[in-house]
């Protein structure tokens, strides 16, 4: 899914061009971490057992069109609500992970922190842009 999205949103990138608030990574840390996130997301999803795949792959398609409101449109403060809701999804999907498996849910947390520090960052790049 990442790597899709990654195709779909690469010419409108312009991260280095945006007005960035305070602790702004490197536009190279994004495609790291990311690879990272999506590897725990998949793991933790396969240790569900066939359960919960509804609220899995709602927040992988909510994440997925975040990119492409952001950097496609650049509807910065939609992107922002947006993230929220992603947010949401994903605390949903933690502890219905947990249920199932207490790894699985917990293992999502640097998930859940890193779209907590995507929303601010969405949210700097509107008021800043």
């Amino acid at each position: 899914m990442g790597g899709i999205i990654g195709l779909i949103i690469n010419p409108f990138m312009n991260y280095q061009d945006l007005n960035k608030p305070p602790l702004s990574p490197p536009g190279i840390i994004f495609p790291i971490i990311w690879t990272i996130l999506y590897i725990i997301m998949g793991y933790s999803f396969y240790k569900q057992d066939g359960q919960n795949k509804t609220i899995y792959y709602t927040q992988l398609v909510v994440n997925g069109l975040w990119s492409i409101f952001f950097f496609v449109f650049k509807w910065y403060l939609f992107s922002f609500i947006w993230i929220i809701l992603l947010i949401i999804l994903v605390i949903i999907m933690i502890k219905e992970f947990y249920k199932v498996n207490k790894l699985s849910g917990l293992i999502n947390t640097p998930y859940l922190i890193w779209l907590i520090f995507a929303a601010y960052l969405s949210f700097g790049v509107y008021l800043l842009n």
